[in-house]
């Protein structure tokens, strides 16, 4: 309806604004018209915007702080939707079957609590595709076999900011360089500032010329890391440092100290590839699935009972209804006897019985008028959030009838169980969870695999600063020199280092991951399970309820034809009495006997009515639009 609406004013819009357009003659004009129309249109079109999606961050650029700013969830509401106020007239509601299944969507606390605990796959999606792990919920489960270490950690970690390596010393050499992965899949900067001033009693003045030294040093150092589903990381640091002493014998005084470090690493082994670093990320599309089933189960659970209960009430008014007409029955036939009493041809007797007649059909009015306020207060707390709200005073109409038997109604076996199978929660859900034990079989098996880690490093050194030189005559001469030295030789790799490599590694005996594998396959082994006792679990429900269509469907017919039998027995019964080869009690045992018959063929069509949701439930159909 709000796309119809907006659809029709952008309409609107664009002819009153060619009429426009071609009157004033200028485009100017139309423009104007066009923007105020789009201001007017967008209401009907904010209307239509669902809850924020929970997996996505938002829009980080230009906004840097977005990031780090907590998010708004809006709120539940607890109120009654407007949908539901707008239904009552009157001090009444009158609801239909498909209005109430609106409320029940709208209002239904424990739908509205599934939803909201469904949106938990939405968190774990945001956060695998940071390199965190799932935290399951809802119904989810996440297998243990998915987790290396400790359960709960994610893909790799930024680690530290690292130092100068061996730049600015007073010797130089080559170094054993180790690789290892770092980062996770959301990019991490890090930055680092210090200030330091040391003095420092020496030993020998031989190096430093000097028996104390103070050492005073500013250093910047920042980092980039981050790591990919296909088994690779990356990390780059670039680090400065200003450092002055009172050394005699330094080259550089003060120090400018730069360096720039690039470091790759990549798994051929264990770790490598998509199947693996996407292991979490395929999880988390398995888990938005399997809650959407677990919505779905609960949204048809509580379609059931709200429908049950809505038959019932229908019911209970069916039963007022039958109940007043008796007792008027039951009225009449007392004035009748008091009125042949005065005339004689009547008994004070039979005066008594249709009076206790009439008190007994008094008491069932009353027995069945409570029932239906209780059918009702029973379907106010399934279609309202808030009993108190709107509903407590309102009255509720249903404006369906109980539905009449028709062959239709009954499907056939084959066919019922096809649609069951493929259309109920419990088994899509089953199969998005076998879903995620193949995951965690393919992380398993690659864990039995040995670790192997090729990497390279590339860093690049500046070393620069003020020198000091003695002239001719012995004068100190200074040569300044600063950062943007340091930085050229950075730029130019004056001093570079290569280094290239990697780390094998393997468990001898290997029984932790074997033990891992082992498991992973024994869980799917179990879910397996589960699903086959499940589809026996439902092929027995859909049996189960075409056999109570059938039954009910024959019950009514056999009570409607014994309310037509006892309706003309009473009738005849009546007659007799009339002329005279009758007594009044025989009358009031028909009479008895026709509203029991009554009763009968309500609870009947009620029966059938809920052995049709009965039905729709146990194929998974309920929730489907009709």
């Amino acid at each position: 309806m709000l796309k119809l609406v907006s659809f029709c004013q952008k309409e609107t819009c664009r002819t009153v604004t060619r009429q426009f357009a071609a009157k004033a003659g200028g485009r100017m004009a139309g423009l104007i018209l066009i923007l105020m129309c789009c201001i007017r249109a967008v209401p009907a079109q904010q209307g239509l915007a669902n809850l924020p999606d929970l997996s996505k961050n938002p829009e980080w650029f230009p906004r840097l702080y977005k990031p780090y700013k907590a998010q708004k969830v809006p709120e539940m509401k607890l109120a009654n939707s407007s949908s539901l106020s707008q239904l009552i007239r009157d001090g009444k509601l009158p609801i239909s079957l498909s209005q109430l299944k609106t409320a029940v969507n709208d209002n239904n606390l424990d739908v509205l609590s599934s939803n909201n605990s469904a949106r938990y796959a939405e968190t774990d999606m945001l956060r695998v595709k940071g390199g965190g792990a799932p935290r399951g919920g809802a119904g989810v489960q996440i297998p243990s076999s998915l987790f290396a270490g400790a359960i709960g950690a994610g893909v790799g970690g930024a680690g530290g900011l690292g130092g100068f390596g061996s730049v600015g010393g007073i010797s130089g050499g080559a170094r054993q360089v180790f690789g290892f992965s770092r980062g996770s899949y959301d990019p991490t900067l890090a930055l680092g500032f210090s200030i330091d001033r040391t003095k420092s009693p020496l030993n020998s003045i031989v190096v430093s010329g000097l028996p104390e030294v103070t050492t005073r040093s500013v250093a910047l150092q920042a980092r980039y890391s981050q790591a990919f589903t296909f088994g690779s990381s990356l990390s780059v640091s670039f680090n400065n440092m200003r450092q002055s002493s009172t050394q005699r014998f330094l080259l550089y005084n003060p120090t400018f100290i730069s360096q720039l470090s690039i470091s790759v690493t990549q798994n051929l082994l264990s770790g490598f590839g998509t199947a693996v670093g996407r292991r979490f990320l395929d999880v988390a599309k398995n888990e938005m699935r399997m809650v959407k089933e677990v919505v779905r189960l609960q949204v048809n659970t509580t379609l059931s009972q709200a429908q049950n209960t809505y038959w019932d009430l229908v019911s209970a008014r069916e039963n007022v209804r039958v109940a007043e007409q008796s007792l008027a029955v039951a009225r009449s036939l007392h004035e009748d006897n008091r009125a042949r009493e005065e005339i004689g041809t009547a008994s004070g007797l039979d005066v008594v019985t249709a009076e206790s007649e009439v008190a007994a059909r008094q008491r069932d009015l009353a027995t069945a008028q409570a029932a239906l306020q209780m059918r009702e207060v029973e379907l106010k707390s399934i279609i309202s959030a808030n009993l108190a709200e709107l509903l407590s005073s309102v009255q509720i109409e249903p404006t369906d009838s109980l539905p009449e038997p028709k062959g239709s109604d009954i499907p056939k076996l084959d066919e019922a169980l096809k649609t069951a199978y493929s259309n109920r929660s419990e088994i899509r859900q089953a199969e998005a969870n076998l879903q995620i034990q193949d995951i965690g079989i393919r992380y398993g098996k690659d864990l039995v695999r040995p670790g192997l880690l090729v990497f390279a490093n590339f860093n690049s050194s500046g070393l620069y600063g003020n020198r000091v030189f003695e002239n001719s005559i012995g004068a100190p001469v200074i040569y300044p020199g600063g950062i943007s030295q340091a930085f050229r030789q950075v730029r130019n790799w004056r001093y570079p280092e290569y280094a290239v490599g990697f780390t094998f590694s393997f468990n001898i005996r290997n029984r932790a991951a074997k033990a891992d594998l082992f498991r992973a396959k024994l869980e799917k082994q179990q879910t397996e399970t589960s699903i086959q006792r499940m589809r026996n679990s439902i092929a027995l429900e859909v049996r189960k309820a075409i056999i109570g269509l059938v039954q009910s469907k024959a019950q009514v017919e056999a009570a409607r034809k014994a309310v037509e039998l006892s309706g003309q027995a009473l009738a005849a019964e009546e007659t007799r009495l009339l002329e005279g080869a009758s007594i009044p009690y025989e009358v009031i045992r028909r009479q008895r006997d026709f509203r029991s018959a009554r009763f009968a063929e309500v609870q009947a069509r009620t029966t059938y009515a809920k052995a049709l949701v009965e039905r729709d439930r146990a194929m998974g159909v309920l929730t489907e639009d009709e």
